[in-house]
């Protein structure tokens, strides 16, 4: 079974209107561009620091379960202790930063990649 299917053809179908695809040369001019630049940046500058924040918060937790042994066994309330608490914590931080670069790149990435798709398709 095919992955893919085939594009359709423009048999009876408006030339303009369908999407064309730019250069190599086109591609690797923006690539090079101011606008493609900014957006590498604005991607960058949410991304690297909230991933070493997230490593640094998990080897801390990976840590503190090898070498913390009684402090992690510290009930909390009943019997949850400190080291289900952090881990859980685990799960809701991964939830929470996917959350939050959704808003990101809708917010922020997305238009401007539109923008660049948009512009590219229609100069080529």
């Amino acid at each position: 079974m095919a992955t893919e299917a085939p594009p359709p053809p423009r048999n009876g179908t408006d030339a303009s209107s369908a999407p064309v695809t730019p250069t190599t040369e086109q591609f690797v001019e923006v690539q090079e561009g101011a606008e493609f630049g900014e957006l590498r940046r604005t991607y960058r500058s949410f991304a690297f620091p909230l991933t070493l924040a997230f490593i640094a918060w998990y080897l801390l937790y990976v840590l503190l379960s090898n070498y913390a042994g009684g402090f992690m066994g510290t009930k909390v309330f009943g019997n949850i202790n400190v080291a289900l608490v952090l881990g859980l914590g685990q799960f809701l931080t991964t939830f929470l930063i996917a959350w939050l670069y959704s808003r990101h790149a809708a917010n922020r990435l997305d238009p401007k990649a539109e923008a660049i798709k948009t512009r590219m398709e229609g100069d080529a």
